[in-house]
Formats: C-alpha cells, sequence, structure tokens
C-alpha cells in the first residue's frame, strides 16, 4: 500500500472540549495532524490506501464518524506560480516563462483573480499540461481531479458522499 498525503478542513467540533482530540483518534484518524488554524480545524494526513481515492474516502469517513463536518480538501486546485513551482518541482521563473508563453505554447490560463497581479490557475489543468510534456506523473494529475471534483462535490447537498460513491464504482468497473 502507498501513503497519501492531504489535509481535510473541518468544522462542528468545540476544539476546547476535553475528548476533541479523542474523538478523532478514536474515529480512526490516529494517521493525522490535528491543529486549529483561523478557526477551523485542520487535520494532515499520511494515510495508507491501495489508491488515492480509498485513501481519501477513509479518512473523511473517519472524520465524519468523529462527528466533524468536512469543509475543502487540500492541496486546493486554485494555485500560484509560486505553488505550481513548489508541486512541479520547478523553479518559480520557469513557471513564469511557460504562463507568459515564453518557454512553452498553450500553457493553461488563470482561472480566477485574472485582472490581479496575482492570478490563479486551475492546478488540474496545469497538472494536465505538464504530464503531457512529461514534467510530472500520471498520479499527480489523478490526485488533481480527484481533489478538484470532491471540494466541488462538498458545495452540494450529498454531493460528497454520491461524489465518492461513483469514484469507487468507477474503480471496481475498472479492475
Amino acid at each position: 500500500m502507498n501513503k497519501y498525503h492531504f489535509t481535510i478542513i473541518a468544522s462542528g467540533l468545540d476544539p476546547e472540549a476535553d475528548d476533541f482530540e479523542d474523538r478523532f483518534f478514536e474515529a480512526g484518524c490516529d494517521d493525522a495532524t490535528i491543529s486549529v488554524q483561523k478557526g477551523a480545524t485542520i487535520l494532515e494526513f499520511t494515510r495508507k490506501g491501495r489508491n488515492f481515492t480509498h485513501a481519501l474516502v477513509s479518512a473523511v469517513k473517519a472524520v465524519q464518524a468523529a462527528g466533524a463536518r468536512v469543509e475543502h480538501i487540500e492541496p486546493d486546485h486554485l494555485v500560484s506560480l509560486s505553488d505550481i513551482a513548489a508541486r512541479a518541482h520547478i523553479s518559480k521563473a520557469s513557471v513564469s516563462l511557460y504562463a507568459k508563453g515564453e518557454r512553452a505554447e498553450s500553457f493553461p490560463a488563470p482561472v480566477a483573480r485574472v485582472t490581479t497581479e496575482s492570478p490563479l490557475w486551475d492546478w488540474f489543468e496545469v497538472a494536465r499540461w505538464m504530464f503531457k510534456r512529461r514534467s510530472i506523473s500520471r498520479h499527480v494529475v489523478v490526485e488533481a481531479k480527484i481533489v478538484k471534483e470532491a471540494n466541488l462535490a462538498l458545495k452540494q447537498p450529498h454531493g460528497l458522499d454520491n461524489f465518492f460513491a461513483r469514484k469507487l464504482r468507477e474503480e471496481l468497473v475498472a479492475q
């Protein structure tokens, strides 16, 4: 089994409660570092699983079993030039040249804060572009897609449960 790294942002439990950390541990989050930042519960997982989807699903279910509500999954799909450089293990200058069209063609356009000095790109689109140029591996693209889709599903009623159920069915069919 491989290890996967991701972060779940959660809410709904009082961090001042005596059993706060115990609830997560007893629910199966013993592979997460728990902190509270800016009023949110942050669970940084290093979880084993047969694939990224299964690791993420089991972590989400454990967070929910503790009584918390999953708000967001990171690494987020919106990224800056610095984020792209860090995730792709290349220099920010290289990414800047890609974005300007000076090093390669058809780099994805920013999707948010386009008119500002710090635009944001869709990590899934960038990862796909980089994969086509053999700059990153396929599993990075797959993980980017799953996190993006899971976060979009979180905004819908029962969306996350439906999303994970669909993903797991797709995996069973593929086997």
